[in-house]
C-alpha cells in the first residue's frame, strides 16, 4: 500500500468514530456553556468543528508527549547535587500504540477511491455554491433608497462600528429575505419590493442583524468553515455541527441586534413579523449568503429573546469555561489514545517489514543493559541543562545501529550518545521474526537550585 493511500484511509478510519465522540463532548459542553450565553455556545461549536477535520489527522502518541512534558518539568525543578543529574527515559509499562486494523489491499483501494470521489463532490458543490452567490450579487440591481432610509442605514452601521459607506445595498430576485454576501466590500442583498413593504421598526431588525453578521465577519467565518471541513464533509455529524454552528451564530446576531434597536421584545416581535412577509417566497439558493432566516431555529430564537436571560459572569463563567475545556482536553486525550492506522492485511504479505516503529514504553520492557550517561564538566561548569532527545534503530541483535540527535543543547549530546550506543535490547520480535526498531530516548540533565 501506497504511503497517500495509507494516510487517506487511516483519516477515514478515524474520522469515523472521532467525529461522533467530538460531537457527543460538544453537545454535552453547551449544556452548560448555555448559561454562559450564546457567544460561549458558538465557540464551542466552532471548537468541535475544527476538532472533528484535525484530530484525524493527529498521530501523537500520548506516552510520547508525556516523556516529553516529564523531561521539561526535570530540566526546570533541577533535582540532585550540585554535580547535577542525568535521568533516562524510556517510559512506563503502559503504552499507547495507535491499534493496527489490516485490510485487504482491494477493499483499500475500493474505500480510497470512494473517499475521494465524495471529496471531489463537495469540493465541486462548494465552488459552485460561491459561483452562484458571487453571481447573485454581481447581478444584483442597485436599491432605491429613500434619505430617511439612508439615515436609518448610516445610524445602524454606526452603532456596529462600521462604516456604511462601504455596504452596498441592491435587491435580487434570487433570495427570500434579506442576506449579506461578499468580505470587502460588503453587500446588502433585499427580496424585490421589499423596502416598499416593510415597516421602519422591522427595517432597523433587518439592518441590525445584518450589520451584526458584517461586525462579526460571519461571511468570512462561513465560508472558512466550508473549506476547512471539506476533509470529513461526507459526516452525518458534521453537518449537524455546522447546523448547530449556524444556529448559535443567528442567536449571537440576535442578541447583538436586539441591543442595538427595540429591545429583546420588540425585536422577537419584528421578527415574527419579518417571517410573515417571505412565508409565500422561495427558499434562497444561495449557501453562502449569511441572512436573518439562514438556520433553521426560528422558534428556539424567538424562545431566547422571550426568555429572561440571566448570564453568568465572573468565577461561575470561569469554572463553565474551565469544565468545557477539561471536557476538550479529555476527548483529545480520548481521541488519541484509540487511534487507529490503516495496514494491508497479513496474509497478502509475504515479506516481514524491515523496520517498525515501537513505543519507549515497550522498548523499556527489552532493554537488558543500560549505561548511565555522565554530566559533562564544561556543561556543569557552564551551568547547562536540558534535554537530549534522540532518535534510535535498534537492530535485530538488540544493539543500536543508528543515533540521531532530534533536539538538545550541543553540550549536552555527546555524552548522551556515547551512553546510549552502549545499550543492549532484546530482540523485538513480530511475528515471531526479530525486525529492527525505531524508537525514542530522552536523556535529562539538571542541576540543583
Amino acid at each position: 500500500m501506497t504511503t497517500f493511500k495509507f494516510w487517506i484511509l487511516t483519516y477515514l478510519l478515524n474520522s469515523l468514530w472521532q467525529v461522533p465522540l467530538v460531537f457527543i463532548a460538544a453537545w454535552a459542553a453547551t449544556r452548560l456553556a448555555r448559561q454562559a450565553g450564546p457567544r460561549m455556545e458558538h465557540r464551542v461549536w466552532v471548537i468541535a468543528l475544527l476538532l472533528e477535520v484535525t484530530l484525524p489527522f493527529c498521530h501523537f502518541q500520548l506516552n510520547e508527549l508525556r516523556e516529553q512534558a516529564w523531561a521539561s518539568i526535570l530540566s526546570l525543578l533541577g533535582t540532585g547535587a550540585s554535580v547535577g543529574e542525568t535521568h533516562v527515559i524510556l517510559g512506563t509499562a503502559a503504552t499507547s500504540i495507535a491499534h493496527p486494523l489490516r485490510l485487504p489491499a482491494e477493499v483499500i483501494t475500493a474505500i480510497v477511491a470512494a473517499y475521494l470521489c465524495s471529496f471531489v463532490y463537495f469540493t465541486g458543490r462548494l465552488l459552485w455554491a460561491l459561483w452562484k452567490t458571487e453571481s447573485m450579487r454581481r447581478n444584483a440591481m442597485p436599491a432605491a433608497l429613500t434619505e430617511e432610509t439612508r439615515e436609518k442605514f448610516a445610524r445602524c452601521g454606526d452603532l456596529f462600528n462600521i462604516d456604511s459607506n462601504n455596504v452596498h445595498v441592491a435587491v435580487s430576485p434570487m433570495i427570500a429575505g434579506p442576506v449579506t454576501v461578499g468580505i470587502r466590500p460588503s453587500t446588502l442583498v433585499l427580496p424585490p419590493e421589499f423596502l416598499e413593504n416593510v415597516n421602519a421598526e422591522d427595517l432597523d431588525t433587518v439592518f441590525a442583524h445584518e450589520f451584526a453578521h458584517l461586525r462579526r465577519w460571519d461571511f468570512a467565518k462561513n465560508l472558512f468553515c466550508g473549506f476547512v471541513a471539506l476533509p470529513v464533509a461526507w459526516h452525518p455529524l458534521l453537518w449537524l455541527t455546522r447546523s448547530r454552528l449556524a444556529e448559535t451564530r443567528e442567536i449571537v446576531c440576535d442578541a447583538m441586534a436586539a441591543e442595538a434597536v427595540s429591545g429583546r421584545e420588540g425585536y422577537a416581535c419584528s421578527l415574527l413579523r419579518l417571517a410573515s412577509m417571505q412565508s409565500n417566497r422561495a427558499a434562497a439558493g444561495t449557501l453562502h449568503a449569511i441572512g436573518i432566516f439562514d438556520a433553521n431555529v426560528f422558534e428556539r430564537r424567538i424562545m431566547k429573546l422571550t426568555r429572561k436571560n440571566i448570564e453568568v459572569r465572573g468565577l461561575q463563567r470561569f469554572a463553565i469555561a474551565a469544565i468545557c475545556g477539561v471536557i476538550a482536553l479529555a476527548t483529545c486525550a480520548s481521541a488519541l489514545a484509540f487511534r487507529m492506522d490503516a495496514g494491508t492485511s497479513t496474509t497478502s504479505q509475504s515479506k516481514q517489514p524491515n523496520k517498525v516503529h515501537v513505543s519507549p514504553d515497550v522498548m523499556q520492557q527489552n532493554l537488558i543493559y543500560k549505561v548511565q550517561p555522565v554530566y559533562p564538566p564544561d556543561a556543569k561548569k557552564a551551568k547547562v541543562q536540558g534535554s537530549v532527545v534522540l532518535t534510535a534503530v535498534i537492530g535485530k541483535d538488540g544493539a543500536p545501529e543508528q543515533l540521531h540527535v532530534e533536539s538538545g543543547d550541543p553540550m549536552l549530546q555527546q555524552s548522551a550518545l556515547d551512553a546510549v550506543k552502549e545499550w543492549r535490547w532484546k530482540p523485538y520480535l513480530l511475528n515471531g521474526n526479530p525486525v529492527e526498531v525505531e524508537t525514542r530516548i530522552t536523556v535529562v540533565y539538571s542541576l540543583a537550585k
